[in-house]
């Protein structure tokens, strides 16, 4: 029995989009090039109980909405567990114990507005949901933690959530896909999620120090996450995106869709984030770093083979099908086992071979950098991305 891939697709309708994606350079079934992005519609601050959110929608009918909300939370002190049940060492008592100094240290980190390393991976909790599908399932699952993958990776999310050493801010990300996953979702999701973090504003804090934060009641005086230049409003900083790529013979192709997919020799996503901030003359260097990559298996692995008639068992018993060959080649009869043999091994000819085997190292290489390189796709979409209004 054929494997079951939910690709409306026959052989013959595979082997041309593969040999149409093989071309130089590709022809894509909807007349994209080869590093184009399929238009979106997007929009922020659509929810108002949410402290950032954000909604997106693709061309083909995808849509997916973020909804981002912070709590205070405290911080557990590493190790007071166990402090709690040693005694102290009357020679810690008297010479000062190092967990002062540590305190001191802290302190004055806190007041230099030194956050970068102190935020904790537990910090930030991001889940998604698909319709019919349960929350425990392969899909969500699996998308939840690339995406968690790339956020915690970069540090830019989890160092911001840091108040002070006893309260740190508690992130919840929660991320609905309103339609079917007509394609893989996950550069909607990671976008959607992108432009969530950047409108997310948290309440101004008034207090200092250690002390219990106080915040500002004034909602127009808060603070955006991930701050912002205050001569042109633009952020500082932005949150990582991770975007999908797939490979068909040497081509590189840039946001596949469903027909696409199913054709794929390799599909790789790639998550990247902005350097810091680039010194006047330091024009060479790339404006993105890589993050996080991720493998994926293809849907193109478990569509049906193409064989020609000639090449089946039945054909072969009843002495020849309607080529009047009656085997595979040249009129010989092979037996069921021999046939097997053939089509596990692909010998002889087939209309469609689904693919097999991962990607060289070079080809690896090129499609990682024609992401992260100064002007390569991971800096156009963020520029994209910058002109919708957060």
């Amino acid at each position: 029995m054929a494997p079951y891939t939910g690709i409306p697709l026959s052989p013959a309708e595979l082997s041309y989009l593969h040999s149409s994606l093989s071309e130089t350079p590709p022809i894509r079934p909807d007349g994209r090039s080869a590093t184009a992005f399929r238009p979106v519609v997007a929009e922020t601050d659509l929810l108002p109980s949410a402290n950032g959110s954000a909604r997106i929608c693709f061309s083909d009918g995808t849509e997916a909405i973020v909804g981002v909300k912070a709590e205070v939370e405290k911080s557990e002190r590493k190790g007071a567990g166990l402090q709690a049940q040693m005694r102290p060492n009357p020679d810690d008592i008297a010479m000062g114990t190092n967990d002062d100094e540590e305190d001191e240290e802290e302190e004055e980190d806190g007041a230099d507005g030194a956050r970068k390393g102190r935020g904790e991976e537990s910090w930030v909790e991001l889940s998604i949901q698909i319709p019919d599908m349960r929350d425990d399932d392969a899909l969500p699952v699996f998308l939840a933690a690339m995406l968690t993958e790339a956020l915690l990776a970069s540090g830019d999310v989890k160092d911001r959530l840091y108040i002070n050493s006893r309260f740190h801010w508690r992130l919840y990300i929660d991320i609905l896909l309103l339609s079917q996953p007509l394609s893989y979702p996950l550069p909607l999701l990671s976008l959607t999620t992108h432009l969530a973090l950047l409108c997310t504003r948290l309440p101004a804090l008034i207090s200092q120090g250690d002390e219990d934060p106080l915040f500002n009641d004034d909602w127009d005086a808060s603070t955006y996450l991930f701050q912002r230049d205050s001569t042109t409003g633009k952020p500082l900083a932005k949150p990582p995106v991770t975007l999908l790529v797939m490979t068909v013979g040497s081509n590189i192709l840039f946001d596949p869709s469903k027909e696409e997919l199913a054709v794929a020799d390799a599909v790789v996503a790639i998550s990247a984030a902005q350097t810091e901030e680039r010194k006047d003359g330091d024009d060479g260097e790339e404006g993105m770093r890589l993050v996080a990559l991720r493998t994926i298996d293809p849907p193109s692995r478990l569509t049906a083979a193409g064989v020609p008639s000639t090449t089946t068992t039945t054909n072969a018993k009843s002495g020849g099908g309607g080529g009047g060959g009656g085997g595979a080649t040249g009129g010989e009869t092979l037996s069921a086992s021999e046939m097997l043999k053939r089509r596990e091994k692909d010998a002889g000819a087939t209309v469609w071979r689904p693919p097999r085997g991962g990607v060289s190292r070079g080809l690896m290489n090129a499609m990682i950098k024609a992401v992260v390189k100064k002007g390569g796709l991971a800096e156009e979409v963020l520029e994209g991305l910058a002109g919708v209004e957060t």
